[in-house]
């Protein structure tokens, strides 16, 4: 298992990546892996406990029906960010406003955390894959003063940090801190995440589209003749192209990660800004795949450069190997 490198070990190598940092990463980066470890535990018990199964009876600021799993992990994690002190706000996809943490520890953290605590909560009913994604940016407002909505609002490429979890049949930590992709697997049997895919890289190409064709009827012209493109028969394209759809965007990019393909969750008449949030779930994967040497996109522009104006703000999404995602964008721009 590549020497037996722990996920600890690792981010105290990686400690030289910030050299405005004096351990303050680091310990954030413990937090988020602490949380992850409860989040497991707690995960696999799903069926044999209560707790995290079922709805709140609540529903989000998207106005989602919130699961009491996405109760459960919105509060576990902020709480296990704020015990670190390394952190001056918080925004959550399960909270309307972001949390500013005014406090002594608070003022003076450096570092502003966007979070999806739990994507595809409704899966775990069901036995299927969900997950954590997270951003870390460094804040823009004076450090002793209360952190700002500017903290909130910068562009993906302003990132510092970002992975995501995902909770399957092993539990896996991956991110990065802009230099490559490295993946962790959990042993739930010493507690301890270890390296087990080191410098992840996503293939140029591949064999597998991810969309959800139950919303056909709402796509755009230009979306259907892509998805249509991917169903062609072309043997020198080796399409058709497989088909998979897991309905958890994290699961449904990890197996890009890993095996190549794209993944589209394109805007609609339904869903005319897309359904995905920019800032806690595109902008975390897009750094990710970037760094791995795939590609995001909105279908015009590349994902990290768009400049927000909301916390909460919405976007077509379109990641994965680059040449598929350059195709698509050469199919919807006719």
């Amino acid at each position: 298992m590549n020497g037996f490198i722990t996920l600890g070990e690792f981010i105290v190598q990686r400690q030289a990546d910030f050299p405005y940092a004096k351990g303050e990463l680091s310990r954030l980066l413990s937090a988020i892996r602490l949380a992850a470890k409860v989040m497991n535990s707690q995960i696999s018990k799903a069926g044999l406990v209560d707790d995290i199964l079922g709805s709140a009876g609540n529903e989000n600021i998207q106005g989602e029906e919130q699961k009491k799993l996405d109760v459960y992990a919105n509060r576990l994690f902020i709480n296990a960010l704020k015990a670190r002190g390394e952190v001056c706000g918080i925004a959550s996809e399960e909270e309307e406003q972001s949390i500013i943490f005014e406090n002594e520890a608070g003022v003076n953290g450096k570092y502003i955390v966007l979070i999806d605590p739990i994507d595809g909560s409704s899966n775990i009913e069901v036995n299927v894959s969900i997950g954590t994604v997270f951003a870390i940016y460094r804040r823009l407002s004076p450090i002793g003063t209360p952190a700002v909505l500017s903290d909130f609002l910068q562009a993906g490429r302003k990132q510092v940090a970002a992975g995501y979890v995902i909770f399957g049949s092993s539990t896996m930590l991956v991110f990065t801190s802009g230099n490559g992709v490295n993946g962790f697997t959990y042993d739930p049997g010493i507690g301890v995440f270890y390296l087990s895919h080191p410098n992840m890289q996503v293939p140029n190409d591949g064999k597998i589209y991810s969309v959800n064709e139950g919303n056909h009827a709402y796509f755009s012209p230009e979306v259907k003749a892509y998805i249509d493109y991917c169903k062609a028969i072309d043997i020198e394209s080796n399409r058709p192209y497989t088909g998979r759809y897991i309905g958890s965007m994290i699961a449904d990019l990890h197996r890009n990660f890993l095996k190549g393909g794209i993944y589209m969750y394109p805007a609609s008449s339904k869903a005319p800004n897309g359904k995905l949030r920019l800032l806690y779930e595109c902008n975390p994967m897009a750094f990710l795949m970037e760094q791995a040497g795939g590609k995001a996109s909105d279908g015009r522009q590349t994902i990290l450069d768009i400049v927000p104006e909301e916390i909460h703000e919405r976007t077509p999404f379109y990641a994965g190997s680059s040449d598929m995602v350059d195709k698509l964008e050469e199919v919807l721009a006719t």
